[in-house]
């Protein structure tokens, strides 16, 4: 690394998110020379396990990891590489408020079962919608390891993509190739409402599929988000996967891979700005000054901030900077995490050995809770009731705390980036009453159990992870937003606005969640390139 004049680099990852680490394996894997440069003191982004207090390690913003693609993990070795993952046989616990809760097994027959004392009619279709479910979100995995087509422009390599996916498309037979066409923009209130009568059990299906948007379950194309959620198995429940050691543990391997096949990792080097000269970028510039020369630059930040923060708007031209500035980037999601000196005591798991306690626990009573809570949102404000998702994964993995403390790992939605009132400096502490507040409905007595705590509101997000307007996906992961116009129509196949500059995070297809597959299918994209010697 150099300052102008010195050495140069075949290919710059900006960003050390785990998205970012995939990317660069896969490059230095090819042989190219490929610098990761990291704005913060670690790698992993969200992906990261944080000290809540001395001996006790938390979630700091994503908890489970079930999503990671088997491909990345078989090609980048990353269990030798250290990776253990967990997963517990519970994948949802859904407790009411009388109670009472839903339980979702790995195992659908075992899901079905206990579905009965709550409607023999719903116990008897959850299989069925379980296979339904994996078969939709088959023909989905399909789409999300395709490289999309240029639809402002298409080429031959497009058509032919196309063809491919007709051809996929029309494995699926008849009744479900419909069964796609009709589901993807639909409501997921409607989907699971299709199928189940009992409210608890529809809410604790669809919560996937607003989790992380800025959606209510009875908005469009939220039966999207839920099958894309369920790409790579978990079928109706969804996946609930832990890595030994905290999410951490994930970019601590994939940084191993990436340096092991020859990458080169900077921490606490800070990207300014991507520099350009007759429409290809030639290197970055970074806090220091220090000018680092390349001919490709991966951004592994959110296209938001790539192209209207790090380039010249003179080079990009006004429509294209007007069009970045208009992505959907309205983050509603904070995080609390806290060590506890006991694990809270839902009555509905109260003789299993907290068996049920170990999957995501869903605080989502019903759809009409849920599309209450996203009401709030709308108009600026954090819902009294709002949805949460927690794991306690000491409960699979005790070495994250010392004997007889466990931690507990809140998401926390609806909380909107932009407040009515107030700023979220100021709404910490009441943010983080309310979430207790909430538990003490299910879990009486958690309150008194807490014995340290973290509040990561949206505007925390932002400025400590760099995910703009607090948005843990990179945007909003709605169809308009998606496949071919993710981020941007015209912009979908990795390489956007100008030659050598390529993206490779969450905002890239096919989205955003702990997968790898942005990283993967980049990756891919720009060794093709190199390969016919040209850039985008």
């Amino acid at each position: 690394m150099s300052r102008p004049g010195g050495d140069s680099y075949d290919a710059i990852v900006v960003g050390g998110g785990h998205n970012g680490l995939v990317c660069a394996a896969y490059l230095a894997k090819a042989g190219l020379r490929t610098l990761v440069l990291e704005r913060r003191g670690s790698v992993g982004g969200a992906v990261e396990t944080a000290e809540l207090a001395p001996g006790v390690r938390v979630p700091a913003v994503a908890h489970t990891v079930g999503r990671l693609r088997e491909s990345v993990l078989r090609d980048l070795e990353l269990e030798r590489h250290g990776l253990t993952l967990l997963r517990p046989e519970v994948r949802v616990f859904a407790p009411q408020a009388d109670g009472r809760a839903v339980t979702l097994w790995a195992d659908p027959g075992r899901t079905a079962e206990e579905l009965k004392a709550w409607s023999p009619r719903d116990a008897g279709n959850y299989v069925a919608f379980d296979r339904k479910v994996e078969a939709l979100a088959g023909f989905l995995s399909h789409l999300f390891e395709m490289t999309p087509p240029d639809l402002s422009g298409p080429k031959v390599a497009d058509a032919l993509a196309g063809l491919k996916l007709g051809r996929v498309f029309r494995r699926l037979g008849k009744k479900t190739g419909r069964e796609v066409l009709r589901v993807l923009p639909t409501a997921v209130a409607d989907f699971v409402s299709e199928e189940f009568e009992t409210d608890a059990v529809r809410a604790a299906i669809a919560a996937r599929g607003v989790r992380f948007a800025a959606m209510g379950p009875r908005s469009p194309e939220t039966t999207a988000v839920l099958l894309g959620d369920s790409v790579g198995g978990g079928g109706a429940a969804g996946e609930t996967t832990l890595a030994g050691g905290g999410p951490g543990a994930v970019s601590t391997a994939l940084a191993a891979a990436a340096r092991s096949r020859g990458a080169e990792i900077r921490e606490r080097s800070e990207v300014t700005q991507v520099l350009t000269a007759n429409g290809r970028v030639t290197g970055v510039c970074l806090s220091s000054g220090e000018v680092v020369k390349t001919p490709t630059v991966v951004s592994g930040v959110d296209p938001k901030r790539l192209l209207t923060r790090l380039l010249d708007p003179g080079v990009l031209g006004p429509t294209l900077v007007w069009r970045a500035n208009n992505l959907r980037f309205n983050g509603v999601v904070a995080k609390v995490n806290v060590a506890l000196s006991d694990v809270p005591r839902f009555a509905a798991a109260e003789n299993d050995g907290h068996e049920r306690l170990k999957g995501r626990i869903v605080i989502a009573p019903g759809i009409d809770y849920l599309e209450r809570a996203f009401d709030a949102s709308k108009y600026g404000a954090v819902s009294e009731k709002p949805y949460l998702e927690a794991t306690i994964p000491t409960l699979m993995d005790p070495s994250l705390a010392p004997e007889g403390t466990h931690v507990m790992s809140v998401v926390v939605q609806y909380a909107p980036y932009h407040l009515r009132e107030g700023n979220w400096d100021d709404e910490r502490e009441r943010l983080f009453d309310l979430v207790l507040r909430t538990l003490e409905e299910y879990a009486p007595g958690v309150t008194g159990l807490v014995r340290a705590s973290q509040v990561i509101t949206p505007l925390d997000l932002e400025r400590d992870y760099g995910l703009t307007g607090g948005h843990p996906l990179h945007g909003e992961p709605s169809l308009d937003q998606f496949f071919a116009w993710r981020p941007l129509l015209g912009h979908a196949r990795y390489g956007v606005a100008l030659d050598g500059l390529y993206l490779c995070g969450s905002g890239a297809h096919p989205g955003g969640g702990v997968t790898g597959g942005p990283g993967q299918n980049a990756g891919r994209v720009i060794l093709r390139d190199r390969k016919r010697g040209n850039a985008r």
